[in-house]
C-alpha cells in the first residue's frame, strides 16, 4: 500500500530525468536534512560534507522507494547514518591518523591487551587497505582527514575545482569502504 503518492510522483519524474523534479527535491529537502545534521556535528564543514554525501546516497537509492514511508523519511534515514558513519570515521581518523602520538601512547598503556591488539590490527587493516586504492584517492583522503584540510584548501593545492575535489573525495572514499570491506 502505498501511502505518500505524491512522494512516488516526485521520485519517477527524478527517475525519468526531470531536471526540474531534481531541483525542487533538493530544494525541498537540502534546508530540513541540514539543520538536522548541523545538530549532529559540531563543524559547519562536516555538515556540509555529510548533507552532499546523504543527498548523493539519497539519489542513488532513490529508485528503490516504495512509498511506505513520507520521502523525507526515507532520506533522513539515509543523512542518520551519515552521521554515524562520520563519527565511526573519525575514530578511525583519531587510531590511523593521530597526530599527537604521545597522547595515543598515553591512552594505550591504558587499554587492555585485547583493546591494544584490536587496535593494532584495524590499524593494519586500514593501511593495508589505503595503499591498495588509487594514489590519487590516497592523496585527497590524507589531505582530507590527515593535514584536515578543507576541500577548497584541496582544491587551491591540486588546482582542481572544488566540485572535482568532492567527486573525487567522494569516489575515495567509495573505493576505500569498498576495499575495506573485501578485506
Amino acid at each position: 500500500m502505498m501511502k505518500y503518492k505524491d512522494d512516488i510522483a516526485i521520485v519517477n519524474q527524478i527517475l525519468s530525468g526531470n531536471k526540474k523534479a531534481l531541483y525542487a527535491f533538493y530544494k525541498t529537502y537540502s534546508p530540513k536534512l541540514f539543520s538536522y545534521i548541523k545538530s549532529k556535528v559540531s563543524r559547519i564543514e562536516d555538515a556540509e560534507e555529510i548533507l552532499q554525501d546523504s543527498l548523493l546516497a539519497s539519489l542513488d537509492a532513490i529508485r528503490d522507494y516504495s512509498g511506505q514511508s513520507s520521502l523525507y523519511t526515507y532520506i533522513y534515514s539515509i543523512a542518520k547514518h551519515k552521521v554515524v558513519d562520520h563519527y565511526r570515521r573519525k575514530k578511525i581518523k583519531q587510531i590511523v591518523f593521530s597526530k599527537f602520538p604521545q597522547v595515543s601512547q598515553l591512552v594505550s598503556l591504558l587499554a587492555s591487551p585485547e583493546q591494544k591488539f584490536d587496535q593494532k590490527i584495524l590499524k593494519e587493516k586500514i593501511t593495508r587497505c589505503f595503499n591498495l586504492i588509487k594514489p590519487k584517492y590516497q592523496e585527497v583522503l590524507k589531505s582530507k582527514y590527515q593535514e584536515d584540510m578543507t576541500v577548497g584548501e584541496i582544491a587551491a593545492k591540486t588546482k582542481e575545482t572544488i566540485k572535482s575535489v568532492e567527486s573525487t573525495l567522494f569516489r575515495a572514499r567509495k573505493a576505500f569502504i569498498k576495499v575495506y570491506a573485501n578485506n
